[in-house]
């Protein structure tokens, strides 16, 4: 039993009443609905928008997404996309990666139209979707150390460069999170901030833009303030995800986030999970690869989640309602078949959670 479960279980109440405001749901049915057993991280394998949001409406109708198709090219992966939703910021793809430049070129361009078509896909395929819905941006940080600045390095060495980048993209999500709730009118739109990149930051492992040297770290609480800036701006609730080792799940829910995704094979602290769900923090466990393998029966991956619940000292009847099933990072790599499969794997797990 961890140190936080022990605590629990001498006083189950204890943190929930010194923080009332953050108290989960009552109804652990109503809260599991509010977020669905299942989801996933974003990127799928493949080039057909249409045909991925249906794979996406099919197998995961509880909390679907706007699927990321990086296996269209450029433009189109993680960087380039969130590229798109820039305001008043341009980027072009060097030899090197990414990199802010004084005008917007066909790169840029290139990343627009694909969310462009994106969009017209959604409006397409899921115009009658009542329900939350999930749209996918990187992150502050993520952004800023995957972005080449005009004068050599990564952007996110200069306080100033980040400082726009994060009000550039806060005001681009937020107008994208706008233009898919219009198409989805019955929706209820979740933003997910991918930063995949925030271990690194912190404990100095970045590389320069020439490789031969690492930056470095930067501090927790100039990491934690600056997400918060972007979290507190953004409208509804903000899912934080993290597949690297080492995700900082208290930072993130310091900076506002209502859920964490993350790798559960990668955080083995339980106290920090313990914690973060006395919090009232959502849990989106990722509990399947994201690239092909042989996966268990979904009986079997419910059952190993009831016993890592109870080795944190919660209720049975609880899992249910603080967890989101979902494959622990983009399905881009995967093939057409297996990535059908996880999505399947998750729904069908989490239904093995429901409180009999």
């Amino acid at each position: 039993m961890t140190g936080a479960a022990r605590d629990r279980a001498q006083d189950p109440a204890q943190d929930r009443a010194q923080d009332p405001a953050q108290d989960r749901a009552q109804d652990p049915a109503q809260e599991a609905a509010a977020w669905g057993g299942a989801t996933g991280v974003g990127s799928l394998p493949g080039t057909d928008p249409v045909e991925a949001l249906r794979v996406v409406l099919g197998e995961l109708p509880e909390l679907p997404y706007l699927p990321e198709l990086p296996g269209r090219g450029a433009g189109a992966d993680m960087l380039g996309r969130s590229a798109a939703l820039l305001v008043d910021l341009a980027v072009d793809l060097t030899p090197a990666g990414w990199r802010l430049v004084p005008r917007s070129g066909v790169d840029q361009r290139r990343a627009r139209e694909f969310l462009a078509r994106d969009l017209d896909a959604l409006h397409e395929v899921a115009g009658g979707y009542s329900g939350t819905f999930k749209v996918q941006a990187t992150g502050p940080w993520t952004l800023a150390a995957g972005l080449e600045r005009t004068r050599g390095d990564r952007a996110v060495v200069d306080p100033g460069a980040r400082r726009d980048l994060a009000q550039s993209l806060t005001e681009g999500v937020v107008a994208h999170a706008a233009e898919v709730a219009a198409r989805l009118p019955g929706a209820r739109v979740v933003v997910q901030l991918d930063e995949p990149g925030v271990p690194a930051v912190l404990q100095g492992a970045l590389p320069t833009i020439t490789g031969f040297g690492k930056l470095a770290p930067v501090e927790a609480s100039v990491v934690e303030q600056e997400l918060a800036a972007v979290v507190g701006a953004l409208p509804g609730p903000v899912v934080v995800h993290c597949c690297a080792d080492r995700a900082p799940l208290e930072l993130f829910r310091a900076a506002g986030a209502a859920a964490v995704s993350f790798d559960s094979g990668l955080v083995q602290d339980l106290d920090a999970i313990g914690t973060a769900v006395d919090a009232g923090l959502h849990l989106v466990l990722g509990v399947v690869p994201g690239s092909d393998a042989t996966l268990p029966a979904p009986k079997a991956t419910a059952f190993r989640l009831r016993a890592w619940w109870n080795e944190l000292g919660f209720a049975a009847d609880e899992l249910a309602a603080a967890v989101t099933l979902s494959p622990s990072c983009g399905l881009a790599g995967a093939t057409p078949g297996y990535a059908r499969s996880a999505m399947t794997h998750v729904r069908e797990a989490a239904r093995y959670l429901l409180p009999e």
